[in-house]
C-alpha cells in the first residue's frame, strides 16, 4: 500500500499542468513499518514515477550522517549507495538524507519536495521570510499550519540536510508543534504529513497562497492576517473536522 501511495502522490506532484516539478525536479519519500523507507531515485521524473524508480532505504546510515563532521561529497555518495536495501536498486536521491531524517519525526510519514513556480518566486524574493512566518487566509492555515519553516540558501546535500534539521526542531520549540511546510530559499517547498493527502493538500495550498501574495504586491501592501486571527482559526473545532475529513 505504500509504494503504490507513493507513485499516487509522486504522480500527482508532478503533473506537468500544477507546474510543481519538472524533469527530475522534486523528491518524494514514505515510512515503511519496518523502520526502512522508500524514496524517489535520482534522476527520476515525479510525473511518471514507476516502481522500479523507487528505492528502499535503511534510514539509519542515512540520520548518522548529519552528525558525522568528517562527511564529504564521497563520503555521502558512498552512504547513499550503501544505504539501498537492494544492492540493484537505483541511486536514491542525495535529498535522502533529509528525507530519512524527516520520516523520522512522530506523525511524518510521507514527504513531498517540489520547486513549485510561484512559491519559488517568492522564495527568490525580499518576501520569503514574511510568507513563511505568515498566513494570508484561512484555508491557508487549515492546510499549512499557522507558520512554515524558513531556511536560508544552502547547498543541496549533507549541508542542506543539516539546516533543515536545525530550523525544524527550532521551529518545533517555539511553536510547541512540528511544522506542515518547509520553505527553502531560493530552491523550494518540502512539505510534510501522516498522510500522502496531507503532503498534497499542504503543497497545492502553498502555491494558492503564493500566487496570492503575488498578486497582493503587485497591487498595493500585502495584508497578512493577525496573529489573533491566526490563532482562531487555527483553534476551531470545526476546521479540526474538516482536516480529519479531509485525511489532511
Amino acid at each position: 500500500m505504500s509504494l503504490s501511495t507513493l507513485l499516487g502522490l509522486s504522480r500527482e506532484l508532478g503533473a506537468p499542468e500544477r507546474q510543481l516539478a519538472i524533469l527530475g525536479e522534486g523528491n518524494t519519500s514514505c515510512r515503511l513499518e519496518s523502520g526502512d523507507f522508500l524514496v524517489k531515485a535520482s534522476g527520476s521524473t515525479l510525473a511518471t514515477l514507476a516502481e522500479a524508480d523507487v528505492t528502499t532505504c535503511d534510514a539509519a546510515p542515512l540520520v548518522a550522517l548529519l552528525d558525522d563532521t568528517s562527511a564529504g561529497d564521497a563520503e555521502v555518495e558512498t552512504v547513499l549507495l550503501r544505504s539501498r536495501r537492494q544492492p540493484q536498486g537505483k541511486k536514491p536521491s542525495v535529498e535522502a538524507v533529509f528525507h530519512a531524517w524527516l520520516l523520522s519525526l512522530p506523525g511524518v510519514n510521507f514527504v513531498g519536495h517540489t520547486h513549485p513556480i510561484a512559491v519559488n518566486g517568492v522564495l527568490c524574493s525580499e518576501h520569503a521570510r514574511a510568507f513563511a512566518a505568515n498566513r494570508l487566509f484561512p484555508d491557508e492555515i487549515v492546510c499549512c499550519g499557522t507558520a512554515s519553516v524558513f531556511v536560508p540558501y544552502t547547498d543541496p546535500g549533507l549541508a542542506l540536510a543539516r539546516a533543515i534539521r536545525c530550523e525544524t526542531l527550532a521551529f518545533r520549540e517555539k511553536h510547541g508543534q512540528l511544522p506542515r511546510v518547509i520553505l527553502l530559499e531560493n530552491h523550494g517547498l518540502i512539505a510534510i504529513g501522516p498522510t500522502a493527502a496531507a503532503v498534497q493538500a499542504a503543497t497545492l495550498m502553498a502555491e494558492k497562497a503564493a500566487r496570492i501574495l503575488i498578486g497582493a504586491a503587485s497591487i498595493g501592501a500585502v495584508k497578512y492576517l493577525s496573529p489573533e486571527q491566526v490563532a482562531r482559526i487555527a483553534g476551531r473545532a470545526d476546521e479540526h473536522h474538516r482536516r480529519k475529513v479531509l485525511g489532511i
